[in-house]
C-alpha cells in the first residue's frame, strides 16, 4: 500500500477536504426532516458542531449562548478565563497588539498562575444558565482539574494535547493513566488529539467516551510547519472511524469521534461527517462571531508555549452573530455562515436521514472540485474563490 517516495521507502497517499467531493444520493430528503443530533455519555446534543477550547473563541458567555442554541462550547481551563478574575482587559490587549508583539505578549500573559477557584466559578456560571458545561485541560493537569470540574458540575471533560497516545513516556513528570482516569471520572471523558487507527483503538479500549481527531489543521495552528507532523483530515477521520466501528463490534460500546480543525465552510463540515465523524469541532468560524471574546482575533492553545510556540494569533475579523454562523440567515456568499443549514441541505441531497447514514455517503477523489467552472468567481474573488 502506498507509493514509492525513494529507494526502499513508501508513503501512503492521504486526502484533505479540498481533494474530495460527496456524491448525491439515490433519494433526496427534505432538509427540515433530517436528524443532526449525536450522543455522548447519554447526553443528546442537537447541534453536532462544538466550539473549540480556545481563548479567542470561548468564554462563559459564549458557552452559555452556544448551549442555548443546542450545541456545546468547550472552555479552556488553562487559558485566560481561569488565570484572571476579569479577563476582558487581557483579551483586549491581545487583540490590540501588533503582529510582531502578539506571540511574546501571549506568552507573558499566560505565565499568570491558574486559579482553582476560577475553574469552579466559570463552570458554575455555565451550569447556572441551564446548559451543558464542557471543559478542557492537558493530560498533566487532568487528574487535578478533572476532579474540580466534576465537583463543579461539568458534563464533559476534555483531555487535549498536540498528540495523545495511551503510552506516554516521561521521566520529568507523572504521566496520565487514561484507563484509571476514565474509571475514576463520573462524567464523560473526551480525549485528543490523534489521527491513526491504532492509537484511536487503544484510547477507546482505555475507556474514553469520545475522541478528537486532527493534528495541525487548525487555522491558528503551526504544528505542521514547526514539527512537520499531521495527517490530512479526510484520511485521519476515516481511519479513526474504522477503529470506532471495529471497537463497537468488539465491545458493543459506541465511542463517537469528533473531527477537530481544518474546516472553514459548511462544505468542509459535510465532508467530515461523510468521512466518518459523529461531530466536528471548529474554532476560527466561531472566532468570527460577535459573541467571541477574541474581538476578531484567534490563537491556538499552543501559542503561549514558552520555548516552542506551535500557534499564532491570526485576524479572522467579525462577520456576524453566533446565530448567523450556526443557523443563518447568511450575509456572506463563501459558505462560512449557516453551517447547520448547509449540513441539513447536504444530508438531504445525499439521502441521509441521520448522521450515521451521512457517514455512508459515497466519496470521490475530485482535485478540481474547488476550481471547475469557477473562472468568474476566481477573477472577481467572490463565492468559492475568495
Amino acid at each position: 500500500m502506498g507509493m514509492w517516495v525513494g529507494r526502499g521507502r513508501k508513503a501512503r497517499r492521504c486526502y484533505g477536504f479540498d481533494e474530495i467531493a460527496l456524491v448525491p444520493g439515490d433519494i433526496t430528503i427534505n432538509p427540515d426532516e433530517v436528524d443532526t443530533s449525536w450522543n455522548i455519555g447519554g447526553l443528546k446534543i442537537n447541534v453536532p458542531i462544538l466550539a473549540a477550547a480556545m481563548d479567542g473563541v470561548v468564554d462563559t458567555e459564549f458557552a452559555i449562548k452556544m448551549g442555548k442554541m443546542g450545541g456545546i462550547a468547550v472552555l479552556n481551563l488553562e487559558g485566560i478565563q481561569t488565570r484572571y478574575e476579569n479577563p476582558d482587559q487581557v483579551l483586549k490587549s491581545i487583540a490590540t497588539a501588533s503582529p510582531d508583539e502578539a506571540t511574546k505578549l501571549v506568552q507573558n500573559l499566560y505565565k499568570e498562575p491558574i486559579k482553582k477557584d476560577l475553574i469552579s466559578k466559570r463552570i458554575s456560571a455555565i451550569k447556572k444558565a441551564g446548559v451543558p458545561a464542557a471543559v478542557s485541560s492537558i493530560p498533566q493537569r487532568a487528574e487535578e482539574f478533572g476532579q474540580i470540574a466534576q465537583d463543579a458540575g461539568a458534563d464533559i471533560f476534555v483531555v487535549q494535547s498536540t498528540v495523545t497516545t495511551v503510552q506516554h513516556i516521561s521521566t520529568a513528570y507523572k504521566t496520565l493513566n487514561f484507563e484509571n482516569f476514565c474509571k475514576k471520572m463520573k462524567i464523560s471523558v473526551v480525549v485528543g488529539n490523534c489521527v491513526t487507527y491504532k492509537v484511536a483503538l487503544a484510547l477507546m479500549e482505555a475507556g474514553i467516551n469520545g475522541l478528537l481527531v486532527g493534528i495541525g489543521p487548525g487555522a491558528a495552528c503551526t504544528t505542521r510547519g514547526v514539527l512537520g507532523i499531521g495527517v490530512p483530515q479526510v484520511t485521519a477521520t476515516a481511519d479513526c472511524a474504522a477503529a470506532r466501528d471495529f471497537y463497537y463490534k468488539l465491545s458493543g460500546r459506541y465511542v463517537p469521534i469528533i473531527t477537530d480543525g481544518g474546516m472553514t465552510t459548511g462544505g468542509d463540515i459535510c465532508k467530515a461527517f461523510a468521512s466518518g465523524a459523529d461531530a466536528v469541532m471548529i474554532g476560527s468560524a466561531f472566532a468570527r462571531s460577535k459573541e467571541a471574546p477574541g474581538r476578531g482575533f484567534h490563537w491556538g492553545m499552543a501559542t503561549p508555549h514558552a520555548n516552542l510556540p506551535r500557534g499564532t494569533r491570526i485576524q479572522v475579523g467579525t462577520t456576524g452573530t453566533l446565530e448567523q454562523i450556526l443557523f443563518g440567515p447568511a450575509d456572506l456568499d463563501d459558505g462560512t455562515q449557516n453551517l447547520m443549514g448547509a449540513l441539513q441541505t447536504s444530508m438531504g441531497n445525499v439521502g441521509a436521514r441521520n448522521i450515521r447514514e451521512m457517514q455512508l455517503t459515497e466519496i470521490i477523489i475530485a482535485p478540481t472540485i474547488q476550481t471547475e467552472g469557477k473562472v468568474f468567481q476566481a477573477a472577481q474573488r467572490v463565492g468559492m474563490r475568495k
